[in-house]
């Protein structure tokens, strides 16, 4: 079954207008494993009949990057050529996969003159099951599976976002295990900030190894995030370990779609 995702050009030529907008990211864009994580959600946007557009290639960066690195000037350009075309469009809400996508748009893009309501796909995910318009198939998809959360920065720290993911893990026939730093007291995964695009400071460790220790000792089999970047920096910390054939680590639209059997 072939994904379908309109822009949101296609639709407005037609005269529609679409409920919500899949904002894609970067990384669900161009990275190959983020791209897996954009096609679970599509997936799940999908098969419960959402309203919803992408804007394909008129979809710039957002320049939460830029701006992490102290180029203000670039963001704020980024981000003035982005309003624009989300104001041409009429767009009133936004989901997104990345929480650095998400944390952009919603806080800092108002300033700016950009306001929308914008949810993470968690939160999204979650309504629609709340709704009854997904259902997860009474499978045994992850059973005696042991699933740990690690909480993006941008989701967690800065939007106290908690809940809506872990509702989520507990909905699978799988036993949810927090690790010690969790929630409130999360351990950045070490890409937030523009850390992902430069070279690691003098230290003794990396942040996303330190971060993998804290998953391994809860023994889990998945490790689960709501962030592309943490989801490299955590399958790069488990190959530190040599355990990347032993620990999955996935990103919660992945494991509902696959509950789903989407």
């Amino acid at each position: 079954m072939g994904l379908h995702v309109p822009t949101m050009a296609e639709m407005m030529a037609k005269g529609e207008s679409p409920e919500i907008l899949f904002w894609v990211g970067c990384a669900g864009s161009f990275d190959d494993r983020a791209k897996k994580i954009t096609k679970a959600l599509v997936k799940i946007l999908n098969k419960c009949n959402v309203d919803f557009a992408v804007l394909g290639t008129e979809e710039s960066c957002t320049g939460d990057p830029a701006k992490r690195a102290g180029n203000e000037f670039t963001f704020q350009m980024q981000a003035m050529m982005n309003i624009q075309i989300l104001d041409g469009y009429e767009v009133k809400k936004i989901v997104t996969a990345c929480p650095h996508c998400f944390n952009t748009l919603k806080n800092e893009y108002p300033e700016l003159g950009g306001n929308y309501e914008v949810i993470h796909h968690t939160q999204l995910i979650q309504e629609l099951i709340n709704q009854g318009k997904l259902a997860l198939k009474d499978g045994d998809t992850f059973k005696g599976k042991k699933i740990t959360f690690h909480d993006p920065c941008y989701l967690g720290r800065a939007n106290d976002v908690y809940e809506a993911p872990r509702s989520l893990i507990e909905k699978l026939d799988a036993e949810l295990v927090e690790m010690k730093r969790c929630k409130t007291k999360g351990l950045c995964c070490g890409a937030g900030g523009a850390q992902m695009f430069k070279e690691a400071e003098k230290g003794n460790k990396e942040i996303n190894v330190e971060r993998t220790e804290d998953a391994l000792e809860t023994k889990a089999d998945i490790i689960a995030t709501g962030c592309p970047f943490c989801n490299t920096m955590m399958t790069d910390g488990l190959k530190n370990f040599n355990k990347e054939g032993e620990i999955e680590v996935l990103d919660v639209a992945e494991l509902i779609a696959s509950a789903a059997d989407l």
